[in-house]
């Protein structure tokens, strides 16, 4: 088949476990160059050794707006340009609202929001000034629908998917292919499965989906024929239809 993606610069959050580290191994396998953000030096340089090739590690906190430029100026001083934006970091938190605790949902917003937010603003520049580019950003299914035991989680996915349709119209005319990715349950760190036996038992019994099943999806995104946008792709588990 050949690398599909050979040459392009590829920015993704969240790199060092889940998703994002999935993403960025099935990018190197298509031939991209990886610019990995994260918190954990240690945990993207183990992801960034596994990757190969052309692969850069950029440790920073998204809640903090410089550190975030930092990083993406320091992505496109190494490559030249952006050519891919994953902006995959999030936090989950379930719960009832009446005990909830705030400060810890400003800090979801934080990350899931306004980083990407943040994270388009930095990138877009650039991609218009290279004449194009593509920006695939992780939602949710609870972006597309408000689930009861996940209101603040949908809340922070619901704005992802306003964001994201009226990002994409603004920027078609520039070249510039944006969707999203809406997987149910991934069987990962960000839904408390580490324990591999535990995740084939779920995958198994249909329950829940491999970090690396979202992945494959984001590649199928992003190998499109020009003329074609996948405006979101909602991925989930065979027996879990919310």
């Amino acid at each position: 088949m050949g690398q599909k993606l050979k040459g392009k610069v590829a920015l993704v959050t969240g790199a060092s476990s889940g998703i994002g580290r999935a993403t960025a191994l099935a990018l190197r396998e298509e031939g991209a160059k990886l610019a990995l953000i994260g918190r954990s030096a240690e945990r993207l340089e183990a992801v960034a050794d596994k990757a190969g090739g052309d692969v850069i590690v950029l440790p920073a906190d998204l809640t903090k707006p410089d550190a975030l430029q930092n990083a993406v100026d320091a992505a496109t001083q190494h490559f030249g340009r952006i050519d891919i934006l994953l902006p995959n970091a999030g936090l989950y938190i379930p719960g009832d609202v009446a005990e909830g605790e705030p400060d810890a949902w400003d800090e979801l917003i934080s990350i899931n929001v306004n980083s990407v937010f943040r994270l388009v603003r930095a990138v877009l520049p650039g991609m218009i000034a290279h004449g194009g580019g593509q920006i695939v950003v992780t939602s949710s299914v609870a972006g597309h629908q408000a689930i009861h035991w996940e209101p603040i989680y949908s809340a922070s996915k619901h704005a992802i998917q306003a964001f994201v349709h009226g990002l994409r119209r603004q920027t078609m005319r520039h070249n510039i292919r944006v969707g999203s990715v809406a997987p149910g349950v991934v069987l990962n760190e960000l839904w408390g499965y580490t324990d591999p036996i535990a995740i084939d038992t779920k995958v198994a019994s249909r329950e829940g989906l491999r970090s690396e099943d979202v992945a494959d999806a984001v590649i199928f995104m992003l190998t499109r024929p020009a003329n074609v946008t996948i405006r979101d792709l909602v991925i989930l588990p065979q027996i879990q239809d919310i």
